[in-house]
């Protein structure tokens, strides 16, 4: 029988066989201490995901032979007292658009269909060298450009809290597969939202750090062009905690991404809530949330006043001007970026969501600068607000999830501009669960800071997973 699912985290001074619900942290504990073997934890994992996988396609390459025997050899080591890593025996996901060597690697797109990489992904091989046991995987949309995690090769994810919606995108696959217990940890990306999007409709954690922070290197998006300052890899993961624990581990130069900066990584527990100024807005003036994001934003607001935060409703006047020539800079860039990762990938079939990219009409050089230009007025422009502020409380989306097929609609587009807007500036941000709606489907609060300052962002987001619990169990 695999283990049940429990309503709140445990512990890691008292590990539990519940090893589906338990922390990253935990779980590293309990193996080190020799609480559990890895091999137990990786089977639990395994067993789920073959379980669960035929109604949610979260899981596109399961790597269960090699996992295995990785645990095997992780209880071989602390048997002999061999050095560990701070995630040695854990089990963790990888999201099918980083390279993983001797496992398919699509990144959603047919052309890969059968690719197989040498090497890992410099965020892979540094989980790990950590420690970490890659289970498989996890499903993405076609160059990970989509917000319905959706391809032509494994087809459609499902969101765990409800099937006939969706789980978002691109880090779709991550998010169902780590709230329904089929992976504890995940490494994705997030070009537009795609960590926060999929974090906030399927009720989980996730962190979007500072442009600059970890390397792309192996990842379909990578370091090249204008989508390489919009583009982070970052981890996802049931509690927050975990997010605190693995950030620092994938944080840093590898000395191949010529973009990321060697900034010392601060720590979330040295933040004083007391001091910090957080301005609030529940509508960016763009696209007007549902009754649920609202509520969210106002409860979690409630909740860092309640400690001692000084809370502000505001919302910066440049916000929808950065967002439109983000927007623009985007859509400019994409049509041939895309075209180029195609070809170079070999497709020649493309996805629905993909194809409106390629009928995005060129900018003459002379427009394509002026627009540079004006895209870094206003972000020099939004730097300013934080004179007036340590961090932003904001929904991640206009939506809760909705249902498949929804992301075809043009008028839904500016929702997804609470996210977006962060991926031009370069802040860190992060999603935490902090409500559902009557329905029962989760709804995400999204916390931003100035850049670097990944430890506001996570030392708020921890808080706010107190005061509402954060990661709730489907009932799949």
């Amino acid at each position: 029988m695999l283990p049940i699912f429990r309503s709140s985290p445990i512990e890691a001074a008292a590990p539990s066989r519940d090893l589906l619900s338990n922390s990253v942290v935990s779980l590293a504990s309990a193996i080190r201490r020799r609480k559990v073997s890895s091999v137990e934890v990786v089977d639990a994992y395994l067993r789920r995901a073959e379980a669960l996988n035929p109604i949610l396609n979260a899981v596109v390459q399961l790597n269960a032979t090699a996992a295995r025997a990785a645990a095997a050899a992780a209880d071989r080591a602390l048997r002999h007292r061999d050095n560990v890593g701070p995630l040695h025996g854990v089990p963790f996901t990888v999201k099918d658009s980083f390279d993983t060597a001797g496992i398919i690697t699509t990144a959603g797109t047919s052309g890969r269909r059968s690719y197989v990489p040498l090497r890992d992904a410099t965020p892979v091989a540094r989980l790990r060298a950590a420690g970490a046991i890659l289970l498989g995987k996890t499903n993405t949309p076609e160059l990970t450009l989509s917000y319905e995690t959706d391809n032509l090769i494994y087809g459609r994810t499902n969101n765990p809290y409800d099937l006939s919606r969706t789980t978002g995108g691109s880090s779709g696959g991550a998010a169902a597969a780590i709230a329904a217990g089929c992976s504890p940890l995940d490494i994705a990306s997030d070009t537009g939202g795609s960590i926060r999007v999929p974090s906030h409709f399927c009720g989980i954690a996730g962190l979007k750090p500072t442009s600059g922070r970890i390397p792309r290197t192996g990842h379909i998006i990578s370091s090249e062009g204008v989508f390489q300052s919009f583009t982070q890899p970052g981890p996802m993961a049931r509690r927050v905690e975990d997010l605190i624990k693995v950030f620092p581990i994938l944080a840093g130069p590898d000395q191949i991404d010529p973009w990321i900066v060697p900034v010392p990584v601060r720590k979330p527990n040295a933040v004083a809530l007391r001091s910090l100024r957080v301005v609030v807005h529940g509508d960016n003036g763009i696209r007007s949330p549902d009754t649920w994001c609202i509520r969210s934003v106002t409860n979690a607001a409630k909740a860092l006043k309640a400690v001692g935060c000084r809370v502000e409703e505001f919302r910066p006047s440049d916000l929808a001007v950065t967002y439109e020539l983000g927007n623009r800079l985007w859509r400019a860039a994409g049509s041939a970026t895309v075209r180029r990762l195609l070809e170079a990938s070999g497709t020649t079939e493309v996805s629905p969501p993909l194809r409106l990219w390629l009928n995005a009409p060129a900018n003459p050089p002379e427009d394509w600068t002026a627009l540079l230009e004006q895209f870094d007025h206003a972000r020099r422009r939004m730097l300013a607000l934080f004179d007036r502020c340590d961090a932003i409380l904001c929904p991640p989306c206009a939506y809760v999830a909705f249902e498949h097929g929804a992301t075809q609609r043009e008028d839904l587009d500016s929702g997804f501009s609470y996210s977006e807007v962060f991926n031009y500036l370069g802040w860190p941000a992060a999603v935490v669960r902090c409500g559902e709606t009557d329905k029962g489907l989760p709804v995400g609060v999204q916390i931003v800071s100035r850049p670097w300052r990944e430890d506001i962002v996570l030392a708020l987001a921890l808080e706010l997973e107190r005061a509402f619990g954060g990661w709730q169990p489907p009932s799949i």
